[in-house]
């Protein structure tokens, strides 16, 4: 199952007892997934329709929960991915657009159904159960919700603004999707809606992928100061070879020869253990003069 399965399948599990909440992700549901429809004869109906059974399964709970239908009567669930009401039940869909305050042609949630904080709880893991996804963080984080229209992605970004979480807004071919792509954020957002196992997973993942990260960037840096060293005692040995072939090193200064003898005989050693076999020792600084000294001294001799 992939990460936002998971995260959805945990949704579906959490018990909340309160009414008005219950009302609130059952508004989202119908509302945003477009499940309140009306025929040629101006009929009204329900469906449901989701590739995760378990998003038809909350809905039929939400609609029992909330006596809009018999806890005993499972005939509205035509299989384990479709939920239809039809003119057949038209009495329960007359209870259930009362509950959920929806009146004809609305494509938004009412305003008074998420008053509360706790509702717009409810109304955010609605939301995702029917139009949200998440990418497997293991490659990347983005969160989305993919609307039909401007003005349900307005109401969405309007609530989670409510919790500090910024979302933005992109147009898809005929959709707006609402998209959340910071980390941090996503992982308020899963604590707003209640998936809080969902939400150490991936807080696992992040403090792995961070470790990762900080191991390869440090062995990123050591290499590049490997390769530096190296090619500076690569070019500190042509120029002091240079000098020997071409000035001799009897020309030179006692504290010059002394070190570029030294550099000829270890070639592999940092700046700091050459002060250390120099007598008396020189610091890194000082052995670094000297051989920046027969550096341009191996320039002028290459300029004649």
């Amino acid at each position: 199952m992939s990460f936002s399965g998971e995260v959805k399948e945990e949704l579906v599990r959490i018990e909340n007892d309160a009414r008005h909440c219950q009302i609130a992700e059952l508004a989202a549901i119908l509302i945003y997934s477009g499940a309140v429809r009306t025929d040629g004869s101006d009929v009204k109906r329900i469906l449901i329709q989701s590739d995760a059974p378990f998003v038809t399964t909350r809905c039929l709970m939400l609609f029992e929960k909330l006596s809009l239908i018999s806890k005993n009567d499972r005939s509205n669930l035509q299989d384990q991915n479709t939920f239809s009401l039809d003119k057949n039940d038209s009495g329960v869909i007359k209870r259930t657009l009362q509950t959920i305050k929806y009146k004809e042609g609305d494509k938004l949630v009412n305003p008074l159904v998420i008053k509360s904080l706790c509702c717009k709880r409810s109304f955010l893991r609605g939301a995702f159960l029917s139009i949200g996804s998440m990418s497997n963080p293991q490659k990347g984080y983005h969160l989305e919700f993919v609307c039909s229209d401007t003005q349900q992605a307005v109401q969405l970004v309007e609530t989670l603004a409510f919790y500090e979480i910024h979302a933005k807004v992109v147009a898809r071919k005929k959709y707006q999707v609402v998209y959340i792509k910071e980390s941090e954020e996503i992982v308020e957002l899963l604590n707003v809606i209640g998936a809080h196992v969902a939400l150490m997973n991936l807080e696992n993942l992040r403090i792995l992928k961070d470790m990762r990260n900080s191991i390869n960037r440090k062995v990123n840096c050591e290499a590049a100061n490997i390769t530096k060293t190296v090619n500076a005692a690569a070019k500190q040995i042509d120029d002091i070879q240079y000098i020997k072939d071409h000035y001799g090193f009897d020309n030179l200064a006692d504290n010059l020869r002394e070190v570029a003898e030294l550099r000829l005989e270890r070639p592999d050693a940092t700046l700091k253990e050459l002060g250390e076999y120099l007598t008396p020792a020189v610091g890194k600084s000082g052995v670094n003069h000297r051989l920046r000294k027969l550096g341009e001294l191996a320039a002028k001799l290459r300029e004649v």
